[in-house]
């Protein structure tokens, strides 16, 4: 006999009152907060809650910011967050926040009350259709029917909200089901689970997405939101396999995080807010790894000029995200660690090693480019990941004033104005000091040639 058939032979359910059960079922996933609003069709729960010493309620001035204020638990905290709203107009004000939670894939389970189940469909005070008018807006929604669906319905709600893709889950609670005995299993008795989403990548596919990386001249990888979903062992992964392969990385804004800001490989934020060597490297890539990532309007642009020479690879846990707004080339259903630690081992198995020769040349390209464009602010950006800050020739290439600038502590034409001062006051007498240290600092730490380093002096010279 299995383990699941023991238990529920041995452990007899206990009936008790559906909003008991909900509250039982609440402490069996961990829960210990609740932010909501109270209304008549949940103050049998608001009652429970009262008499809960396990639970904290955090009560909100709008039902749109209980659900904002859930999502910023559960990122903070990688639990699911929990709502508690009422009927109808309380239902209706935490759409925007379940839409939300569904675009940045934040798993959050909703509690709604809803009229008595003999009134559903008469029109009934504070009576919305809550199933259809959330159907859009979130990942799965229940609406509960029988007492004795209760405890499986609320448990799957979690299963659904926090695997594969995390998403906003709604569970519609007719106020005679929260009065009305329903039984309840202890928390040892395994559930069926009906939603099982693919987590693990095609081993065939990684094979494929190796060789391709073999042939790869202008690399870039482009990761997102899924990463800092899948745990923080996906971005120790993703970190590994940015040192192993030295390909620029950026990340999109779900995605910060996930790689350190200092690494010399890391591009900066991608995208309409990101910055101009991020996207031109997007631009110009002949493959793209994207892991996590879902090809966001803000970062893609017009899509017909959209990385328009590059092999495409996306990794995403959700397979409608793929081929959905980009096509690719290859596309693998995969939770983003499995995918990361199954292409490291491949990688592995195969010795990949990175086209030293091509990158150098690439990233030399790319600082040509930078340049030329006038963008030295990025080129002072990168360069002091590699220098002291505080050397002279920092100061001539205006690290300070452009750090000013992004904290939002001196506007642009001020910072140009410092940087022309800075740059008449250091450039000229450290001349020799630039040649004799900087330019060869360059050269032993990283891929930058003299040449190179020649160049950008001489732009930052053309400020005096």
């Amino acid at each position: 006999m299995s383990q699941t058939k023991q238990n529920k032979t041995k452990l007899a359910p206990v009936m008790m009152e559906g909003a008991e059960v909900i509250l039982k079922v609440l402490e069996d996933q961990g829960v210990d907060v609740i932010f909501g609003y109270p209304g008549g069709a949940v103050l049998p729960i608001y009652d429970a809650i009262f008499r809960n010493n396990k639970i904290r309620h955090v009560l909100v001035r709008h039902e749109q910011a209980a659900v904002h204020a859930a999502e910023g638990y559960a990122r903070s905290t990688g639990k699911v967050g929990v709502v508690l709203v009422t009927s109808g107009p309380g239902a209706t004000n935490a759409v925007t926040g379940l839409t939300d939670a569904l675009m940045d894939s934040v798993p959050i389970i909703c509690l709604s009350g809803q009229v008595p189940s003999h009134l559903i469909g008469s029109d009934a005070f504070q009576e919305a259709d809550t199933s259809g008018i959330t159907r859009p807006c979130t990942k799965y929604n229940y609406l509960v029917k029988k007492s004795a669906d209760l405890q499986a319905n609320l448990e799957e709600a979690f299963h659904v909200a926090r695997t594969g893709r995390p998403g906003p889950v709604i569970i519609d609670l007719p106020k005679d089901i929260q009065l009305l005995d329903a039984p309840y299993n202890e928390a040892d008795t395994v559930m069926p689970k009906r939603y099982q989403p693919q987590t693990q990548p095609d081993a065939k596919l990684v094979k494929k997405v190796v060789s391709m990386m073999k042939k790869a001249k202008k690399p870039v990888i482009y990761a997102g939101g899924g990463i800092i979903n899948s745990g923080t062992d996906a971005s120790t992964s993703l970190r590994e396999l940015v040192s192993q392969t030295g390909w620029p990385t950026t990340l999109t804004l779900m995605g910060l995080g996930a790689v350190d800001a200092s690494d010399q490989h890391f591009l900066g934020m991608l995208g309409m807010h990101g910055t101009y060597e991020a996207n031109m490297t997007m631009h110009d890539c002949d493959f793209m790894l994207n892991v996590g990532a879902r090809f966001d309007d803000r970062v893609t642009g017009n899509l017909m000029h959209f990385s328009p020479n590059s092999v495409k690879v996306h990794a995403d846990i959700d397979a409608s995200s793929i081929d959905k707004v980009v096509k690719v080339d290859v596309g693998i259903v995969s939770d983003a660690n499995a995918f990361l630690q199954a292409l490291l081992a491949e990688m592995k198995a195969q010795s990949f090693a990175s086209d030293q020769k091509s990158l150098k040349g690439w990233i030399e390209a790319r600082f040509d480019k930078m340049i030329d464009a006038g963008a030295l602010g990025e080129v002072a950006r990168l360069s002091a990941r590699k220098l002291d800050p505080d050397l002279p020739v920092m100061k001539a290439l205006g690290v300070k004033p452009l750090a000013a600038v992004q904290a939002g502590q001196l506007d642009e034409a001020a910072a140009i104005e410092l940087i022309k001062r800075d740059t008449r006051r250091y450039a000229k007498r450290q001349m020799t000091w630039l040649r004799n240290n900087f330019i060869s600092k360059i050269d032993t730490d990283s891929l930058y040639s003299e040449s190179l380093s020649e160049k950008i002096f001489s732009k930052i010279l053309d400020l005096v």
